[in-house]
């Protein structure tokens, strides 16, 4: 099986799907309990720009009811956490 290093992405943009699925407190705050998740996908992200590559990660929190998301369900404390 193929590596991060075995792969010319030095100057190309990379898709990566990350399971960003973490737990928030319950009090709607959007405080992440536990970063596990993101953690554990520093190295793979790390490595992917190091070797050159823009990454675009992909990535969802929760399944949302049909309509619109709520803002309990946004992504965006994992997004602030993994920058």
């Amino acid at each position: 099986m193929k590596s991060i290093s075995d792969l010319d992405i030095a100057g190309k943009t990379v898709l990566l799907r990350s399971d960003f699925n973490v737990p928030l407190a319950k009090d709607g705050s959007g405080v992440i309990t536990d970063d596990g998740r993101i953690i554990a996908s520093l190295p793979t992200i790390k490595a992917l720009t190091e070797a050159g590559a823009k990454v675009v990660i992909v990535a969802h929190l929760g399944r949302p009811k049909r309509g619109a998301v709520p803002s309990s369900q946004e992504s965006r404390p994992a997004c602030f956490a993994s920058a």
